[in-house]
């Protein structure tokens, strides 16, 4: 477990240090233009690997092959102040595109093989630990940059960055060296044609599955019009980036707090109506933003968004795992093709006509994602009472390490 917390510790980190690093780039070189086409061209591989690339995300299904793909990222990212000097916003938009591969392939791999490297009774507890990983990696990979360049040149934080995909790849490689080969073998073999069903079989025969993607894109496209906080600060309270650097650490303590709850009590089922039910009071939660009469109204709602949102993550992984480790792997591959695209689209309008009416957008935006959430969760109650069993495509090894 040890060895696991510390690969997707460092791989958090670096993928936050790297997203710093590489937008500063892009606005210092070349300005905001470049800046959206890196994300386009880091986001695109999740959405074209989640789509037609099922037999790609295969082939890299074991551990080994996580930490050769780690390997790469690191030489990628070491190598990326050379691109950009020799080739411009072309040589940072390709590198951006081939390190969103090489993320693309890894997240759902990796997020898959994590209820199978833990006893059961562990599950809960190792999806809290890693989303509360991820969300101090938000702020301490932007932290550690900005402190990284005010003593060093750019360059310079690339090359650390390169350094925790090397801690990355070296935990993977131990932890697959206590990984029974006999045991990780199935995950890593090709398999043979209709063993292994798809996606849209896998919705088709568990529909509350379906329920959860589609919830989620929803949440995500809904979500994008938080990104006008500021323009909600300044019109309605006519306040500046103090309070908003409020807002922003009431949200990151109410996800703190609601992390060790989430993390540890036991969720009620089903799970698809607990996941989407968090949905909806987020969404709740957005609305009411939009409607705070005061400062102090508008902070206890922020605690209150960042006290759902472990919820969220975390009764997301428990309905994945109930899934054997092929099936779980191509649901985390569409659910990540789904909320990149979602996420995509949403920058493309949602914050600029958020900005212009930011009341009417932070209502809109919360309703939306209520009702969504709400009827999912409905949907989540109805299908419970005949979910079929799950599909048993592949043999389930217990992959935690015996002491």
């Amino acid at each position: 477990m040890l060895l696991l917390w510390g690969a997707q510790t460092a791989s958090a980190f670096g993928d936050r240090l790297y997203a710093m690093a590489v937008m500063w780039m892009a606005w210092e070189h070349a300005g905001a233009g470049a800046m959206g086409l890196v994300a386009v061209a880091e986001s695109l591989p999740y959405i074209v690997l989640g789509t037609v690339g099922r037999r790609v995300m295969d082939r890299f299904a074991s551990l080994r092959a996580l930490a050769v793909v780690d390997a790469v990222r690191l030489v990628l990212v070491a190598a990326l102040p050379w691109a950009w000097a020799e080739f411009g916003t072309v040589g940072l938009i390709t590198s951006a595109a081939l390190l969103g591969v090489g993320g693309a392939l890894f997240d759902p791999n990796l997020g898959a093989m994590v209820p199978d490297l833990v006893r059961p009774g562990e599950v809960q507890a190792v999806s809290g630990l890693i989303d509360l990983t991820g969300r101090i990696a938000r702020i301490a990979g932007p932290g550690a940059a900005g402190l990284l360049l005010a003593v060093m040149p750019l360059a310079g934080v690339f090359w650390v960055d390169a350094a925790t995909f090397a801690l990355s790849a070296l935990a993977l490689v131990l932890l697959a060296a206590r990984v029974r080969p006999a045991a990780a073998a199935p995950q890593a073999r090709p398999h043979a044609a209709g063993v292994r069903p798809g996606a849209w079989s896998l919705v088709r025969t568990h529909p509350d599955t379906g329920v959860v993607l589609a919830v989620h894109g929803i949440g995500i496209l809904a979500g994008a019009v938080s990104l006008a906080m500021p323009a909600l600060l300044a019109g309605r309270f006519g306040a500046g980036a103090s309070a908003y650097a409020a807002v922003l650490a009431c949200t990151g303590a109410g996800a703190l707090a609601g992390n060790l709850v989430a993390g540890n009590v036991r969720l009620p089922e089903p799970l698809t109506a607990v996941y989407c039910g968090t949905w909806a009071a987020s969404g709740l939660a957005l609305a009411g933003t939009g409607l705070a009469g005061s400062l102090l109204v508008l902070l206890a709602l922020s605690v209150l968004s960042g006290a759902v949102s472990p919820f969220l993550q975390i009764a997301l992984s428990m309905h994945f795992a109930l899934f054997p480790p092929a099936a779980r792997r191509r649901l985390l591959t569409v659910d990540l093709a789904v909320i990149r695209t979602c996420g995509t689209v949403s920058m493309l309008f949602v914050p600029r006509l958020a900005a212009a009416g930011p009341t009417a957008a932070f209502l809109g935006g919360g309703l939306a994602m209520a009702v969504a959430g709400g009827a999912g969760a409905v949907l989540g109650l109805a299908l419970a009472r005949g979910r079929r069993p799950l599909p048993e495509v592949e043999p389930v090894p217990n992959l935690a390490a015996r002491d």
